[in-house]
């Protein structure tokens, strides 16, 4: 065949072509129990930030098995339902009305031998979803800690979201008052919400994603509030 032909170049492409898609598929392949594997260690990971526990890289999986002593969803009206906690989707759950929502819990048990609850939240910030995970205590009201992570927030100012300096306001917060279930809100510093709310100052310059993270914790955190009702009953 004529190297010089146009025949001859079509044929080289596409020969070229379905070698590089068949290696780079196999490769795909071939990694993608490695793959799921990362992004599980670090949901776990995620996970036990919200109890303020940080495992070394190796030891995620083992810190998670040994400190989150059960997991289960509940239903809006509180109740455990079948289903495995960690491969729910809170984004799809978000989206349903809240009646239909199943929500994951995770039981932490701390090397003191005290109980959190924590709770997942999902939500829009500026510029991509967020979501985070917030712990309460015994008590079922009083926020233990919390950690929130973002797809593509701005660095610098929406992204702090991710840093210990506005995840750490949260510890010591109340979310039921007088009996009445109030999800801590995100307002800019120096003022305070209308409600009785407790709350937490925003980040400077990240109006946008502070008010995304106080929307995601009042839609996300009320899916909890009977669920929560009953622990302190």
């Amino acid at each position: 065949m004529n190297k010089q032909s146009n025949t001859y170049t079509l044929i080289y492409i596409i020969v070229l072509v379905a070698l590089v898609g068949t290696g780079l598929a196999f490769t795909s392949m071939s990694l993608r129990d490695r793959q799921q594997q990362n992004i599980a260690a670090e949901k776990m990971r995620q996970i036990l930030a919200s109890v303020h526990i940080v495992p070394d890289k190796g030891q995620v999986i083992s810190d998670f098995d040994k400190y989150i002593t059960e997991q289960y969803i509940v239903d809006a009206a509180g109740n455990r339902v079948e289903g495995d906690a960690f491969d729910v989707d809170v984004a799809k759950q978000v989206a349903l009305p809240a009646a239909e929502r199943r929500m994951p819990v995770f039981e932490c048990t701390l090397a003191d031998g005290s109980r959190k609850y924590i709770l997942a939240a999902y939500g829009a910030g500026l510029w991509g979803p967020i979501w985070g995970y917030v712990s309460v205590d015994a008590d079922a009201s009083t926020v233990y800690g919390a950690y929130f992570g973002h797809q593509g927030e701005t660095p610098g100012l929406g992204a702090e979201i991710e840093k210990p300096a506005f995840s750490d306001q949260f510890q010591g917060k109340q979310m039921f008052k007088d009996g009445r279930f109030l999800p801590v809100e995100v307002v800019k510093a120096g003022q305070k919400p209308a409600g009785d709310n407790d709350y937490v100052d925003g980040i400077s310059g990240g109006t946008v994603t502070s008010k995304g993270v106080s929307a995601m914790l009042d839609n996300c955190l009320t899916s909890y509030s009977e669920y929560l009702n009953k622990i302190r009953s």
